[in-house]
């Protein structure tokens, strides 16, 4: 059984006393419904689980009038002998975007504050711009991702106690013992080469073989495309899917990896495509790093939403656009060129994405020096440069000579360091840390 992060903050949740009821929102196949039964085990005696993709006609529970006593009713005549009981019994409406009358319920749900109320789904952005009675106010939300890189050691068998130690040599800055070091690359490769997406993880821990491994990740691939072509508009299906699809090239091919609508289709243009980048974004399929044009607080204030870099949600979806040898160039560290930047500097915006972290990237026009991420940590602005081997990093080197910033990180294939002043290099699988 894979051991997930998420199952801490649902406890954070339970244990508030005036809870509202929680939303746990996530693109498809991040083990959202596996974590919320295994936190249901563990915590209630009983759990009312409805499927609104496997049950269709449970909608009915909350058809026509949303009065609690109403939905009440209508579950104990489905579910006959089953206990409403306060603090003991859990409601998972799962798939609730299939149902938007079950998501106006939470809201009165939330108001009657005697049933705890758990739903989840993997479509609520879209959702959210169809309802005209979303319960703003009235839930709470968590956000879940594919395995991290963390979730990905302990289901590889590296402890705690281990991650511990290398925690304390990454805010030490001490050097890592080579024979670790080198094994932590070696995971943060694996890792690189399979993505964080739970059936992804599991077939390889199960197996160690990467051939049904490279089967699941297509058969995710494909699944995503059918949610675009299942959910997206009619206008919308054709324009996200050529979006979607253009990642491999735009973020492997490309020493410029700014998303470029060119590499779409030619004479491609922003007024064209860019509701469908909007489209993928809200349904929790890919994330982006907007331009900034200056390294102050609040990055916000600076950024430019018209310039942008756009990632998948997960590296599962991004490997799986490739053929099954990039995995062993990957292992390997045999790749060159952009695609091995690429891919490094893909594997780095998945860990920061996963830590909750908001992405931007920095490029002056007159010198043409980029840094390939800039995050805000501590109300402070972090420069963060990812290199695929152990060359200097110019760009960053540059800016912080002239900058009053306090700190940089520099990701390398190599040993923890701190070559230039402020700034802390780091090999790139303690990214976890920061």
């Amino acid at each position: 059984m894979l051991k997930r992060k998420i199952l801490k903050e649902l406890d954070a949740w339970n244990s508030k006393r005036d809870r509202k009821c929680l939303v746990v929102q996530g693109a498809r196949q991040v083990g959202k419904t596996f974590a919320i039964r295994e936190y249901a085990k563990n915590t209630y005696k009983k759990t009312i689980e409805i499927n609104f993709k496997e049950i269709p006609d449970a909608a009915e529970i909350f058809a026509g009038n949303l009065n609690v006593e109403n939905m009440l009713r209508a579950l104990r005549f489905r579910y006959p002998g089953v206990e409403l009981s306060e603090g003991q019994t859990l409601l998972f409406l799962d798939e609730i975007q299939e149902c938007p009358e079950a998501i106006t319920s939470l809201k009165f749900w939330t108001q009657y504050g005697k049933l705890d109320v758990i739903a989840s789904g993997s479509m609520l952005g879209i959702d959210y711009k169809r309802s005209s009675s979303y319960p703003v106010g009235y839930v709470e939300f968590l956000k879940m991702y594919g395995l991290d890189f963390e979730e990905f050691l302990w289901a590889v068998g590296v402890s705690e106690s281990d991650i511990s130690e290398l925690r304390e040599m990454f805010e030490n800055r001490k050097v890592v013992q080579p024979a670790v070091h080198t094994v932590m690359m070696n995971h943060f490769r694996t890792y690189m080469a399979l993505g964080g997406m739970p059936e992804v993880v599991n077939t390889y821990v199960t197996g160690k073989d990467f051939s049904p491994v490279d089967r699941v990740q297509k058969e995710l691939l494909q699944g995503y495309l059918y949610d675009i072509a299942h959910y997206a508009t009619a206008e919308e299906k054709i324009k996200a899917e050529k979006c979607f699809i253009s990642l491999s090239k735009q973020l492997l091919n490309k020493e410029n990896r700014k998303f470029q609508y060119k590499e779409i289709e030619t004479g491609a243009r922003a007024q064209k495509y860019y509701s469908s980048i909007d489209w993928l974004m809200r349904a929790d399929i890919v994330r982006l790093s907007n331009y900034v044009n200056k390294l102050e607080y609040d990055l916000e204030d600076y950024s430019d939403s018209s310039n942008f870099k756009v990632y998948t949600s997960d590296l599962s979806l991004l490997i799986a656009m490739r053929d099954f040898a990039f995995k062993q160039h990957v292992i390997e560290n045999s790749l060159v060129g952009t695609t091995k930047g690429g891919i490094y500097e893909c594997a780095i915006a998945d860990c920061l994405i996963k830590k909750g972290y908001r992405l931007f990237y920095y490029k002056n026009e007159t010198t043409k020096r980029e840094l390939d991420f800039v995050i805000q940590k501590g109300g402070k602005v972090v420069p963060i440069e990812v290199k695929a081997g152990n060359n200097r990093a110019d760009s960053l080197n540059k800016y912080m000579e002239k900058s009053k910033i306090d700190m940089a990180y520099k990701f390398i294939d190599g040993n923890v360091g701190s070559t230039e002043e402020r700034i802390v290099t780091m090999p790139h699988y303690m990214v976890m840390f920061v």
